[in-house]
């Protein structure tokens, strides 16, 4: 009986979306939402680590150094007040947006990881489904050999039964 559950089960066709283990995790709203601020935002703070930053900022710095020491203006003389002005604005924004896209990240990996614990026990279940499929099949195959074993005993014992009353049919016809 078990058996057969066993074998609707796996002939039933099922979908089989690549998405399918995070379905469950759509209701989950990203703490931020997903506006156009939150988006722009956490690509603005991805933006942060990029090399190009880097490199840009660090070209503006020394453009800016150097046009204040070299005397070719003098909007931010030599403490760089404006400079630094600037790096604590930046920094002002810069920590909240920062900070913003870890918690987002976090929630995507959160439930990342949820959906792939459900995976993998839906692979245990199939898994375990799959080898008791193969343990009744191996049993109906060993009953099947057992049935043929007895078979060909059957049909040797009627072959020499065959033979030894031809011989004696034979024996009878020439005696007569």
């Amino acid at each position: 009986m078990k058996a057969d559950s066993i074998a609707a089960q796996t002939s039933a066709p099922k979908p089989h979306h690549h998405f399918r283990f995070h379905l469950p995790h759509l209701h989950l709203a990203p703490v931020f939402g997903n506006d156009w601020f939150a988006l722009k935002a956490e690509a603005f703070a991805r933006f942060f680590g990029t090399p190009v930053f880097l490199v840009a900022q660090t070209v503006i710095v020394a453009i800016w150094i150097g046009i204040n020491i070299f005397g070719f203006a003098h909007f931010d003389i030599y403490p760089f007040i404006l400079l630094n002005l600037a790096f604590s604005l930046q920094a002002a924004y810069a920590a909240p947006l920062i900070l913003l896209a870890q918690t987002r990240q976090a929630d995507r990996d959160k439930a990342h990881s949820e959906a792939d614990a459900q995976h993998r026990e839906a692979l245990a279940v199939a898994s375990e489904e799959r080898q008791a499929t193969a343990a009744q099949q191996t049993a109906q195959m060993v009953e099947l050999l057992r049935q043929n074993n007895q078979m060909t005993e059957l049909i040797q014992q009627l072959s020499h039964r065959i033979e030894a009353l031809t011989l004696e049919m034979h024996t009878k016809v020439l005696k007569q």
